[in-house]
């Protein structure tokens, strides 16, 4: 193994798959990073619908391994690969369940559930609205058997000029919730503001 992060981004079917895309971009430009990809068959379709008829294609390119979802005999399937960590981007609710109580059956989930297992982090960016109890529980499932919750939720306070830079915050604040050395993205970090004129004394 070299001294490279393996990072494994899945990418399942829920609205959002640009964010994946964005993941898996600013990865592929860290020379340090080994960038493990696995799309759901429903994230096949969407980033068709969302992103453009050859994103698949062009991800499949800048990954530097391209894995089956139902390939179970894939590396990121054990332990014994030394893994960096795992971004879910976006994570269907059916990905969600599925990782919280354990139905592993598919590569992405599998892959997931190793992370957790072997206490590395799990990065699970849920694109779901309105919320029902089932859902929430789910979630909170997943957060107390170790996964991160992270919805792709706007950073309004930066004053977002686009959508694209809202999928470019999504994605970089993922990035760092891996915690890993050396690996930064360049998230937009709020510095504080002035009191306002009211506050003044």
């Amino acid at each position: 193994m070299s001294g490279r992060h393996h990072i494994v981004v899945g990418i399942s079917g829920a609205s959002g798959a640009a964010i994946g895309a964005r993941i898996v971009e600013r990865l592929a430009e860290q020379p340090q990073c080994a960038v493990h990809l696995v799309v759901s068959g429903a994230a096949a379709r969407t980033l068709h619908e969302e992103v453009g008829p050859d994103s698949l294609a062009r991800l499949r390119d800048l990954a530097t391994h391209t894995h089956d979802v139902n390939d179970i005999g894939a590396c990121i399937a054990s332990g014994s690969f030394s893994a960096a960590g795992m971004i879910v981007a976006p994570c269907s609710i059916r990905t969600l369940s599925a990782i919280a109580w354990g139905q592993l059956d598919n590569l992405l989930v599998r892959a997931a559930d190793v992370q957790l297992k072997e206490r590395r982090r799990l990065v699970l960016l849920v694109r779901e609205s309105p919320l029902h109890l089932g859902h929430l529980r789910a979630m909170t499932q997943a957060s107390e058997i170790g996964a991160i919750i992270a919805p792709p939720m706007p950073a309004f306070y930066l004053k977002p000029q686009s959508l694209d830079d809202i999928v470019e915050q999504s994605a970089c604040r993922a990035i760092n919730l891996l915690a890993l050395p050396g690996l930064r993205a360049n998230a937009r970090q709020w510095m504080g503001s002035a009191p306002a004129p009211s506050d003044l004394s």
